[in-house]
């Protein structure tokens, strides 16, 4: 199922299908024991997703270190001539990969490639659990979406104010005045 997968760029649609194959095998080999989420729970770093970003940055580091005549540096040194199509441009596979990194926090790859050890430890932090696990964005959109919420209350306390204590408030305002709505 995994073959060549270092060379994959997902998309989200993509990638939630493959979690969904990976939990309909695992379901077929454990059984209920996987569907309750217990085998989940135990070890989650078993992500197929996760696998496939640490197995692209591994990649990543052998083309760096490669030599300049052999194909596949070739292949991602060189840029390609002419245009590009119309729309949307599609995923990059060295755009996915240095996102990746972005993710571990990973600044100035190119020279740690060169250093075997250091890109090891890397490769290591790309297997831990939090690779790949969304938990920092949702994070974030939980922020945002509190701070909208924020602002949405003050600016419907401001039109409030305004309407309660003009002469003559309007009796759905005083209601909303007392509710605890805002």
């Amino acid at each position: 199922m995994s073959y060549g997968a270092e060379a994959w760029t997902l998309t989200k649609i993509e990638e939630q299908a493959v979690l969904i194959t990976e939990r309909k095998i695992f379901s077929r080999m454990y059984g209920p024991k996987y569907e309750n989420g217990e085998m989940e729970k135990s070890d989650e770093s078993r992500n197929i997703v996760k696998w496939i970003k640490e197995q692209r940055i591994g990649w990543l580091g052998h083309l760096e270190r490669m030599e300049e005549d052999r194909m596949p540096k070739k292949i991602f040194t060189r840029q390609l001539e002419g245009t590009r199509r119309r729309g949307r441009p599609r995923k990059r596979w060295k755009e996915e990969v240095e996102r990746d990194l972005q993710v571990l926090e990973v600044k100035r790859w190119r020279e740690l490639v060169g250093d075997r050890k250091k890109w090891k430890d890397i490769f290591r932090q790309a297997k831990k659990p939090t690779v790949g696990c969304s938990a920092n964005g949702r994070r974030r959109r939980r922020r945002r979406r509190r701070r909208r919420r924020r602002r949405r209350r003050r600016r419907r306390r401001r039109i409030v104010d305004e309407l309660a204590l003009s002469a003559n408030p309007p009796q759905t305002i005083i209601k909303f005045w007392h509710s605890k709505w805002f």
